[in-house]
């Protein structure tokens, strides 16, 4: 995985740089990372806040609450609509970004399956990976 890497949105308007190696990498099924992704799950990279530069553009934001009740704020392109990243309230100090955002998403490597109680029947959820019913415990 190259570091620092970088990532944007579809039309070039937002781009964000990050300069260390993510803390955790994803996948998420909930239904409202369905809806977010317009996909099966959301390929997350999580990084420390303090490694994520965002480089250009002005991000819009949906908030919405989690289902433990804090909020869950995605940041998308004005221009182009793609989703970039989220902030979730719980760990406000840490930005998830959307593997599909990266400049070179071929790196991203899924420890885990969460949420999977809300994972499609048409989705073929990888069988090495583990899996979570929901959120799991720290």
């Amino acid at each position: 995985m190259p570091v620092p890497f970088t990532g944007g949105c579809a039309c070039g308007e937002i781009r964000y740089s990050c300069a260390a190696e993510p803390l955790y990498m994803g996948n998420c099924h909930c239904r409202d990372c369905q809806q977010a992704t317009g996909s099966a799950y959301f390929p997350a990279v999580l990084v420390k806040g303090e490694d994520f530069t965002l480089l250009s553009g002005e991000p819009q934001y949906f908030e919405r609450p989690s289902d433990q009740g804090h909020p869950m704020r995605r940041a998308f392109c004005p221009s182009c609509g793609s989703p970039v990243f989220l902030i979730n309230g719980a760990r406000s100090d840490n930005r998830v970004l959307y593997a599909g955002s990266l400049d070179d998403p071929s790196w991203y490597t899924p420890s885990r399956d969460i949420f999977v109680r809300s994972a499609q029947p048409w989705d073929i959820l990888h069988p090495d990976l583990p899996k979570n019913e929901a959120m799991p415990t720290r």
